[in-house]
């Protein structure tokens, strides 16, 4: 097996805890800057060597997120090490094994707030919470409350947001007061992380996710949301077959409603016309009837596998499905969606085309709110929507990234 190389950040991390002084270790920064392998093979390593028969916490937005993140990176180290691992999938929890002792590690999702219910009442020696900033904060506050063993830690790990956010405000610029180490890191903290790769990774994010995820700051987004997107250079559609085709929608009755025709050529998806309806300036609300008229015509026969729609137009939905579309609900998350679909446009995964005015007219007045949250203005933001819509929805659902990003590991 390959020998594992860490960096000087990452050996910090790993013995932190053998030092008097922190309760609690905060690590933030670059995205695959190697914090979550560090901070997760560390949280059982001090589980391990502290503690027997204790109960521990590991803490992401989902049960999924727990396993893929902090359990698949560092189960293979651990059994290398000789540790013994059993997982028991239907009660959520780990039981590991080794140097005579053995400790219970409890599966938790924190991904809104009825999760701190999930916690509540437990007992436990040590907290891992990973992506703490996309956690409620009542989740958050509600684990760490729950780690009240004698010589219990909380381990954090998180990619920055706005400096508004409350993460930042109570435990970051609090981290003296609150007897916790935090460290910053950096991509060139990831030994498994080539300068190519970095680099890629550099032109995958613009304006205030480039200087959160590249640069690791929790800076404040302002300005235009696509700041990058040039209406002027918008390509004509390709000629020849496309091998696919979907549709996206954001719904509107009194709010207009925009439609996106997407066909795929060699994994490239392309937006190649779209319908936009403005009942206000037309003075005129449109049934579903006709919306489902209006997307017959804008898919002009040709075979679409799915049509993607606003989550919250439950009547549209259903209009479709009894005409015999192949309707998927949206995932409406806005600050991921803009992510990716940032990255989906810069990657050159996919690409608006000339003719879709309505699009072009929204990229260069989309805009952040300037009260110093993750939030966009709502306004000029019906195919901003749709399109982020259609980039959620790729590749099976749940994001477009996987596909262009190579992932280092150890």
């Amino acid at each position: 097996m390959k020998r594992l190389e860490f960096s000087p950040k990452q050996r910090q991390v790993l013995d932190w805890w053998r030092q008097d002084g922190f309760d609690a270790v905060i690590c933030d920064g670059a995205v695959r800057s190697g914090k979550t392998f560090a901070l997760s093979l560390s949280f059982f390593l001090w589980a391990m060597t502290r503690f027997q028969r204790q109960r521990f916490g590991l803490c992401a937005a989902s049960i999924n997120g727990v396993r893929r993140n902090l359990l698949a990176q560092a189960r293979p180290v651990l059994e290398r090490l000789g540790f013994r691992w059993e997982e028991k999938i239907s009660r959520g929890e780990v039981i590991l094994r080794g140097g005579g002792r053995e400790n219970v590690f409890y599966l938790y999702g924190g991904g809104d707030e009825g999760s701190y219910a999930s916690i509540q009442g437990v007992t436990l020696a040590g907290v891992l919470l990973d992506e703490a900033a996309l956690m409620p904060r009542s989740f958050v506050e509600q684990a760490a409350a729950r780690c009240s063993v004698t010589g219990g830690k909380l381990w954090f790990s998180c990619n920055p947001a706005g400096p508004e956010h409350w993460f930042y405000k109570e435990w970051i610029c609090r981290a003296e007061e609150k007897r916790a180490l935090y460290l910053r890191f950096f991509m060139e903290d990831n030994p498994g992380l080539s300068p190519k790769v970095r680099q890629r990774y550099e032109r995958m994010f613009q304006g205030a996710f480039y200087r959160r995820y590249v640069l690791g700051e929790w800076t404040a987004a302002e300005g235009l949301v696509y700041d990058f997107f040039d209406a002027g250079a918008m390509p004509p559609a390709p000629e020849g077959p496309f091998s696919r085709w979907r549709i996206s929608c954001d719904y509107g009755t009194r709010n207009p409603a925009s439609f996106g025709l997407w066909g795929e050529k060699d994994q490239v998806w392309y937006r190649v016309r779209e319908f936009y309806y403005d009942a206000r300036e037309r003075g005129r609300q449109k049934t579903d009837g006709e919306y489902a008229e209006d997307l017959r015509n804008l898919a002009g026969g040709r075979r679409i596998e799915a049509v993607i729609v606003d989550p919250s137009a439950a009547s549209f939905i259903e209009a479709l499905r009894r005409e015999g579309w192949r309707v998927r609900k949206a995932d409406n998350r806005v600050l991921e969606g803009i992510r990716r679909t940032a990255q989906a446009l810069k990657s050159g995964r996919i690409v608006v085309c000339e003719g879709c005015e309505a699009a072009a007219r929204e990229f260069g007045l989309y805009r952040w709110e300037e009260a110093g949250e993750d939030r966009v203005r709502k306004e000029f933001d019906h195919a901003m929507d749709d399109i982020r819509y259609f980039v959620m929805a790729l590749d099976g659902g749940g994001g477009s990234a996987a596909r262009f990003v190579e992932r280092a590991s150890f």
